[in-house]
């Protein structure tokens, strides 16, 4: 594919003599490009969302007859503490999850590696080594890894925001946040020269412009050294009246530019497009509903995307499927689990170590039989207890 050249005048010209250089041209693109991994607010949410995720325990569950069992053997064990050899499985998930949201727009490949029909290695590929080509006879697309080229079927394709055209592919947040990143990066940058700015005087003095030594800077500057400049900290100043007259001043800051409200109302916006909540980007303060809103919301739809792809690609049985442990990622008082797991304890739902389990105590012998009170019986045995029987004799 040949690219048009232009002169400085948009023509387009057969040749490259009279095209704008280079250089010249990259300099004046970049001055407004701001990457979204370069925002510090935009990477912190993102980040998070992340990190989260990679907290989870991935469970391997079984539909069966009384409800859904979770399964511990081997393949249980690669894809939850050893999915790639060359990392924990915490840090793939979070390369995942930045791929995915941030750096593949909206796209994560991840490469199964297998012998013999085993499980050996999931590589997560990085966004720069993917492409995409589809088939326009069956609706299909290829993955091009570093030049090699997969068909679909063969790689784990996480998609987040479905593109409009292919709706296979995503689209990730990046459209949505290219202006607010632009509006954040000139707000760090105005109060960076502002705060290097020298026209911030403290303290006002006025002199008699009469005054000899006034009339030039070193004499200016020998007024302050004689008058104003001291030894120690707290030392008095001691002027002449008639000639020295000290003033405060407040000095212009960030609020009266409006940057603080600017650059809040922004981080809010971040906020709101990506799904975290705003106490995140350090804009107001923890709220416990807020968070547990957060993890129903953006984190939940997120890991059953992640489980769902993964039960495609890596399970054979129509019974299997993967589930991330959303409900550990929730904001619970130790009292609530207590009191809550407790009264299922007397109930004979949940055994004594399942209760001491959630509130992260070791389990003790002899607490994993399912005990209930006495009192606590069927609804048709009512008539059966004794002391109705002893009434009636």
């Amino acid at each position: 594919m040949k690219i048009p050249f232009f002169n400085k005048r948009g023509k387009k010209v057969k040749d490259g003599k009279q095209c704008i250089g280079l250089k010249e041209f990259w300099e004046d693109i970049k001055s407004d490009y701001v990457k979204l991994e370069d925002n510090p607010e935009i990477l912190a949410g993102i980040r998070k969302i992340a990190t989260l995720i990679s907290s989870m325990t991935i469970y391997l569950m079984s539909n069966t007859d009384k409800g859904d069992e979770r399964i511990i053997n081997e393949l249980s064990r690669k894809v939850d503490i050893n999915p790639c050899n060359c990392m924990t499985r915490q840090k793939w998930m979070e390369a995942i999850v930045m791929n995915l949201l941030l750096h593949g727009r909206g796209n994560a490949i991840v490469l199964p590696i297998t012998r013999d029909g085993i499980l050996e290695d999931l590589i997560p590929c990085p966004s720069s080594w993917i492409s995409f080509h589809e088939h326009k006879e069956d609706y299909g697309y290829d993955v091009g890894i570093n030049g090699t080229f997969y068909d679909s079927s063969e790689v784990i394709h996480f998609t987040h925001n479905p593109d409009k055209y292919y709706p296979w592919k995503g689209r990730g947040i990046t459209v949505s946040l290219k202006n607010i990143a632009e509006t954040l990066n000139q707000s760090d940058t105005t109060k960076k020269a502002f705060m290097k700015s020298k026209w911030k005087p403290s303290v006002i003095v006025k002199v008699d412009g009469l005054t000899e030594e006034f009339s030039s800077k070193a004499g200016r500057k020998k007024l302050l050294e004689s008058y104003l400049e001291t030894n120690e900290v707290g030392e008095p100043w001691l002027i002449p009246a008639d000639q020295f007259a000290v003033e405060q001043i407040r000095p212009l800051s960030l609020s009266d530019l409006a940057i603080d409200k600017t650059v809040e109302l922004d981080k809010k916006t971040v906020a709101s497009l990506i799904g975290v909540p705003p106490f995140v980007l350090g804009v107001g303060k923890f709220d416990a509903e807020e968070w547990n809103n957060f993890i129903s919301s953006t984190i939940g739809p997120i890991a059953i995307g992640l489980q769902q792809e993964l039960t495609k690609k890596l399970l054979i049985s129509p019974k299997w499927y993967w589930k991330f442990n959303v409900n550990s990622l929730y904001s619970y008082k130790l009292e609530t689990l207590a009191a809550v797991y407790g009264d299922l304890a007397v109930r004979g739902i949940v055994t004594g170590n399942e209760v001491r389990d959630k509130i992260n105590m070791s389990p003790m012998e002899g607490l994993d039989e399912l005990v209930v009170l006495e009192n606590y019986i069927p609804l048709s045995k009512i008539g059966d207890q004794k002391k109705l029987n002893q009434e009636e004799e």
